[in-house]
């Protein structure tokens, strides 16, 4: 009989185990933002074929009148049965002038759910349209990428 309450507990202490190991949180990051030793060779200038060949092509470009590049990345958290939660979100913005030389570049991150400035090549702003960057930090919010993946099963 105590042999049989020890296989007991020692099953309830695997499926235990394994009920907690299934909660990890794990973290999927999406998208591309320059690191900061690639953003340093971005000069002020610069065309936008040196640009791509320092940072690579950009995941957005600027609409209407603006003409800018957006780098855009995003890390998610995965916790157990949860829905996955966007916990950081970074955008690069590369801005242009006329002659599709390099303006400015700046850096913008979240803060208590703000939009900030992390960094920029010069000490003005040159992103013209604010609704634009606050749309990329609040509707990529709402992207879910297993929408455009391949559903298991399927050829």
């Amino acid at each position: 009989m105590a042999k049989r309450i020890s296989l007991v507990r020692k099953g309830a202490a695997g499926i235990l185990m394994l009920a907690l190991a299934g909660c990890a949180a794990t973290f999927d990051d999406h998208g591309y933002v320059p690191a900061p030793s690639e953003l340093s060779q971005v000069k002020a200038g610069q065309t936008k074929a040196e640009v791509q060949k320092e940072i690579g092509s950009p995941s957005l470009e600027g609409l209407q009148d603006i003409d800018a590049w957006y780098y855009v990345q995003s890390r998610w958290r995965h916790y157990g049965p949860f829905k996955p939660r966007e916990v950081k979100r970074q955008v690069v913005a590369v801005s242009f002038d006329k002659a599709g030389r390099v303006k400015n570049v700046e850096q913008f991150g979240l803060k208590h759910g703000h939009v900030v400035t992390i960094s920029r090549l010069e000490t003005g702003s040159t992103v013209k349209s604010e609704g634009l960057l606050q749309q990329l930090f609040n509707d990529l919010g709402h992207f879910n990428p297993s929408n455009f993946l391949p559903s298991r099963g399927s050829n």
